[in-house]
């Protein structure tokens, strides 16, 4: 089974592709869609599109998880992360990929065993539980990487009913 985790960001969103077979977990790809701040806003939606859609098309991916928006103290960032994380269910929903979300919080505490790791302990964990000879570059990519842990991690307790 592959699942694409994704780590929405208008200037950056992360991407990370894992395969899964029973307990064993192997990262496919991983890397940022990055757009140019200098065009408009719809463009950079539209550019978006475009890769997730690449991307959905290359690996096909069964299932798909997104980190979800919150707003803390800047309410433009929430917005534009909000956007992207738009375009990534819109894209998904398309091609009719089910679609998890799951909180920071959640995601640290499923690779870290704690919700409040920092991004490099995140990314060490990351490369270490998929055996990457470095951990994955830049932190948006390991963090779609541990999205996409996060609901193997899910899926695999809800099979035993916890």
């Amino acid at each position: 089974m592959f699942v694409l985790g994704i780590d929405p960001g208008l200037s950056r969103t992360g991407y990370g592709v894992i395969e899964s077979s029973g307990s064993a977990m192997r990262a496919v790809a991983a890397g940022v869609i990055r757009t140019d701040p200098d065009l408009a806003v719809g463009t950079r939606l539209f550019e978006l599109h475009r890769d997730l859609g690449d991307l959905v098309a290359e690996y096909q991916p069964e299932e798909a998880a997104i980190e979800a928006v919150f707003v803390n103290k800047n309410l433009q960032t929430a917005t534009t992360v909000g956007r992207a994380s738009g375009i990534a269910y819109l894209v998904l929903a398309s091609a009719e990929i089910p679609v998890a979300e799951y909180s920071p919080t959640a995601v640290k505490m499923a690779v870290a065993g704690y919700g409040k790791a920092d991004k490099d302990q995140v990314q060490k964990l990351v490369s270490m539980r998929l055996g990457l000879p470095e951990a994955p570059k830049p932190a948006d990519a390991a963090d779609a990487l541990a999205i996409a842990m996060c609901h193997l991690q899910s899926r695999k307790l809800k099979a035993v009913g916890r």
